[in-house]
C-alpha cells in the first residue's frame, strides 16, 4: 500500500509536468501550422465544350496530341539528418531546461510569473477530477462532514511537509531542471514516500478500516490524491543554472 501510494504521487508530480510539456508543445505546433501558406485552390470545372467533346461519339474526337519531350524528373531533395534516441533525449534535455530552468537574468518573480500560470493550467482539470472522485469514494464509504473535515486539517501538514522537502531537493540540486539526475530523482521518491506513509497513518486515525477499504475499491487513491491537491504553486524557483549550462 505505502509503495503504491508514493509511486502514484511521484509519477503525478512527473504527470503535471507533462501536461505542460504537451501544452507547450501543442500551442507551438498550432503557432506553426497557422504560419503555413493556405492550400491552392481547387482547378476551374471543365468548360462547356469540354463536356460536349466528351460527349462526342469516338470517332468525332481530336486524337490527343503526343508528347514530343521526355517527362521531366523533379529534383531530389537532400536527405535529412536522422536524430538517434540519444540526440532526441539531450534535446528534450535543453528544451526542459529551458522551459523549467531559471532563463539567464530571469528573477525570481519574472519566473513564478512567466511559469505559475501554465502549471496551474496544467493541474486544473486532474485537480478537479480526483476532487470529485474523492467525493464519490466518500459517499460509498459514508465518509462524515466531520470525518471529511479532519482529513482537510490532516492534508495541511502533510502538504507543507512536501513543499519543505521539495524545496530542499531542489535547492541543493538533487531536483534540477538543468540536468538529468535519475539517482537524485529516486532518493527523492524514497524520501516523499516516508511522508505519503505518514499521511496515510494519519487516514488510518481518522476513518475506520471498513471505509478506507471501500473508497479503494471504488479506484480512489490517496496517494494520488494528494500528488495533485498540492499547492505546487507555491515551491520557490530553481537556482540559476550553473555557468556553462
Amino acid at each position: 500500500m505505502a509503495r503504491a501510494t508514493w509511486v502514484l504521487a511521484a509519477t503525478s508530480l512527473a504527470g503535471a509536468s507533462l501536461a505542460l510539456w504537451l501544452y507547450l508543445d501543442n500551442r507551438a505546433l498550432r503557432a506553426t501550422l497557422a504560419e503555413r501558406p493556405a492550400p491552392a485552390a481547387p482547378p476551374a470545372s471543365r468548360t462547356a465544350a469540354a463536356r460536349v467533346a466528351e460527349a462526342a461519339p469516338p470517332a468525332a474526337r481530336p486524337a490527343p496530341p503526343i508528347p514530343r519531350t521526355a517527362a521531366v524528373q523533379p529534383p531530389a531533395l537532400p536527405e535529412q539528418p536522422s536524430e538517434t534516441r540519444m540526440d532526441r533525449r539531450a534535446r528534450r534535455t535543453e528544451e526542459f531546461a529551458a522551459m523549467f530552468g531559471r532563463l539567464d537574468g530571469e528573477s525570481e518573480a519574472d519566473y513564478k510569473a512567466r511559469l505559475l500560470p501554465l502549471l496551474s493550467a496544467g493541474l486544473t482539470v486532474p485537480r478537479m477530477r480526483v476532487e470529485d472522485q474523492r467525493k464519490v469514494a466518500q459517499d460509498k464509504a459514508h465518509v462524515t462532514p466531520e470525518q471529511s473535515a479532519k482529513l482537510d486539517k490532516a492534508f495541511d501538514k502533510v502538504y507543507g511537509d512536501v513543499l519543505d522537502y521539495t524545496n530542499k531537493a531542489v535547492a541543493d540540486g538533487q531536483l534540477s531542471p538543468y540536468e538529468r539526475n535519475v539517482s537524485g530523482w529516486l532518493e527523492y521518491a524514497g524520501g516523499l514516500g516516508g511522508i505519503l506513509t505518514d499521511a496515510n497513518g494519519q487516514i488510518g486515525k481518522i476513518l475506520d478500516p471498513a471505509q478506507i477499504r471501500t473508497m479503494s475499491d471504488a479506484g480512489f487513491e490517496w496517494g494520488e490524491y494528494l500528488g495533485l491537491k498540492a499547492p505546487w504553486e507555491q515551491l520557490k524557483p530553481p537556482p540559476p543554472p550553473p555557468r556553462g549550462k
